[in-house]
């Protein structure tokens, strides 16, 4: 049933069906390969807008209490961009695989920071999106400690230079975007209603749907070469993404969905694309049909993991 005090709006509609939206991106990009190729350019621009959305969206709340939650902070990014990965490295190790591609992606995903949609999607799943966006600016701000003894365990990454750079230059767009987006609601947009909330919600939904097709095009290229291959790293990727979620959220959810939803959705999620600018193209070629396959899990999670969540196809408030 619509609701009532909620008129009939195409973005508060995308907003009511984000989950969906995103699914029909995925759908896209696997399908219309060409639109993907025209997209992909543009995907330093998308992250850009996410980031200011979710920033509009969430305000100078996300600085409320951040002092205080410090410590949470620091120590969930250590622990999933710093402990995880160099876990992965010495168990493939142990195992003589750490020079295969599937050791070395793994590793790659986990060095990752957050990925920069994290708030949109807490806000899809009807959770707190404060302690993603925290998640996000400190992981990404910490990637150029953490990097370096994944690098330094796993030397044929490549030199970790590049990376930091990388890092670095995220780390100013996350700067400026989300600081237009606080300022723009401190300064002249401080009391939205529901309704403007939200139409931002749907436009952020849709801006992730197109995003999502810049990020497609070697999957549909495996899917279309060699199917087999595909379908490894696809188990590989739903196994992973989905399963570091499940048991991240069964660890914390005492916690409560303010901490435990953003914590789990970041700990099978992560900007894997931030280490194509950086890594040695032997690096990447391997592993290129992983990096495609990962969109998948990563914008399926809206949709899959709120009923794991607890959500159970809740959507945020705003949208109904």
């Amino acid at each position: 049933m619509p609701r009532r005090d909620l008129p009939a709006d195409p973005l508060i509609f995308a907003a009511r069906h984000g989950r969906w939206v995103l699914v029909g991106g995925l759908v896209a990009g696997v399908l219309l390969p060409g639109l993907a190729a025209v997209l992909r350019p543009f995907v330093p621009q998308m992250v850009a807008l996410l980031l200011f959305l979710a920033a509009l969206r969430i305000g100078t709340g996300v600085f409320a209490g951040a002092l205080r939650a410090l410590p949470l902070t620091v120590g969930v990014v250590l622990a999933v961009q710093l402990a995880l990965p160099l876990l992965v490295i010495a168990g493939a190790r142990a195992l003589g695989l750490a020079d295969t591609p599937t050791a070395i992606a793994l590793a790659i995903m986990c060095a990752a920071p957050s990925i920069v949609g994290s708030p949109n999607m807490c806000l899809m799943l009807g959770a707190p999106p404060e302690l993603a966006m925290r998640l996000l600016i400190l992981g990404t701000a910490l990637l150029p400690v953490t990097v370096i003894p994944v690098f330094w365990f796993l030397p044929q990454l490549g030199a970790v230079s590049e990376v930091l750079i990388a890092a670095l230059r995220l780390l100013a767009v996350i700067a400026l975007a989300a600081g237009a987006g606080f300022a723009l609601r401190r300064f002249a947009w401080r009391a939205p209603g529901a309704v403007a909330l939200a139409r931002l919600d749907g436009v952020s939904a849709l801006v992730l749907a197109v995003f999502v097709v810049g990020l497609m095009p070697a999957v549909g290229g495996a899917l279309r070469g060699d199917p087999w291959v595909a379908a490894y790293w696809m188990a590989t990727v739903l196994v992973v993404n989905f399963g570091a979620q499940i048991l991240v959220h069964r660890i914390m959810r005492q916690r409560g969905a303010g901490v435990a939803v953003p914590v789990a959705l970041i700990s099978g999620n992560r900007n894997i694309a931030l280490f194509l600018v950086a890594l040695p193209p032997e690096v990447t070629a391997p592993i290129m049909v992983f990096i495609g396959c990962y969109q998948i899990p990563m914008f399926l999670t809206p949709l899959v993991m709120g009923w794991v969540y607890g959500q159970g196809g809740r959507q945020n408030p705003a949208t109904g």
